[in-house]
């Protein structure tokens, strides 16, 4: 299983790979909002700072997912070695677990420029232990942006996929205060925002890496959303797989 599933993993890294503006889109909103919103406005502030980097790596983890595996599940299915592998005697899980090696790797990808440019251009200062904290609570948060794109994968055609992300991740993003600084959003986004997955996540980090209160109510919305998007990837992984081989 482990050896079919690095397989997997390095096919669709190679991939990826081999279209080189794919890599390089992945990395720039994050690195270019990073340029253009925290390295002009709160750069010299230790503390807006280290907030803003740990918002735009929390933009890149949904960003990334969204689109890696929204767009990218749905471009495999329109493929005839799709519906191939999955008729492989080794079953879906090792093509499934190397999609989620691969993604991991290209979110790596997008993050390594925000960090860069946080630690050369920007006063964001944090301790080892808390960089070391926010890496796993890095992994955790992107767990339910996974699913979302796994759910809008298997349950869109490409060009519907790639729409449906296009038009959530401005949203999202807006809406999760990831493009304000803490409490900084408007009245009704303020109230929205701990309800949304990238408000739970921001907030989730900000309180690894700074001052900010753990938000309890967030962080529970935040594992009701995994829950759900995991129910709706199941779901739309099961009536694609009961259309196309029922």
């Amino acid at each position: 299983m482990t050896s079919l599933a690095l397989t997997h993993g390095r096919f669709q890294i190679l991939e990826v790979f081999r279209i080189p503006i794919a890599v390089v889109g992945s990395a720039f909103w994050p690195a270019a909002s990073m340029l253009a919103f925290v390295v002009p406005f709160v750069g010299d502030d230790p503390v807006y700072a280290t907030y803003a980097t740990v918002s735009m790596i929390t933009f890149a983890v949904m960003n990334t997912n969204l689109f890696q595996y929204g767009v990218g599940v749905s471009e495999d299915r329109a493929q005839p070695w799709d519906p191939y592998v999955r008729t492989l005697p080794a079953g879906a899980a090792p093509r499934f677990l190397g999609r989620i090696l691969a993604g991991l790797l290209m979110m790596v990808v997008s993050l390594v420029p925000v960090v860069v440019i946080a630690a050369l251009f920007t006063e964001a200062t944090m301790s080892t232990a808390a960089f070391l904290t926010a890496v796993v609570v890095c992994a955790a948060i992107s767990v339910p942006f996974i699913l979302m794109g796994l759910a809008i994968g298997y349950a869109l055609p490409q060009k519907a996929a790639l729409v449906v992300a296009q038009v959530l991740f401005l949203p999202l993003a807006f809406g999760g205060g990831l493009l304000t600084p803490p409490g900084g959003a408007p009245g009704f986004i303020a109230w929205l925002s701990p309800y949304l997955p990238t408000g739970g996540a921001a907030r989730l980090m900000w309180a690894t890496v700074g001052d900010f209160p753990f938000d309890l109510g967030a962080t529970v919305a935040l594992v009701g959303w995994t829950v759900a998007l995991a129910g709706l990837a199941v779901l739309a992984y099961r009536r694609d797989e009961g259309r196309r081989f029922g």
